[in-house]
């Protein structure tokens, strides 16, 4: 990895911090090798308390999207489709 995460050290605890870099290292592994799809829902969920914003969101999303290229809103996606258990992009 040679890039570094979008995020928010000016109003993000280190609590913060650490639970959205999960989850944007889950959306890497989404793409790298697959994930539960529980986890990433757990996760998702976690990055929603702290990045309640869509606007906000769609912003982090772009920025992350940029430097990996990996796209946190297809993996998101696809955690919503029924009968899926596990997500390999």
């Amino acid at each position: 990895m040679g890039y570094t995460y979008p995020i928010d050290e000016e109003y993000w605890s280190k609590e913060e911090i650490i639970d959205v870099v999960n989850f944007y290292s889950l959306v890497e592994k989404a793409y790298e090798e697959g994930v539960k799809k529980e986890d990433l829902k757990l996760a998702y969920a976690r990055f929603k308390q702290i990045v309640p914003s869509k606007s906000e969101e769609k912003t982090l999303f772009r920025q992350f999207e940029q430097v990996s290229e990996y796209s946190p809103y297809h993996v998101v996606k696809e955690s919503g489709r029924d009968g899926v258990n596990y997500i390999k992009m």
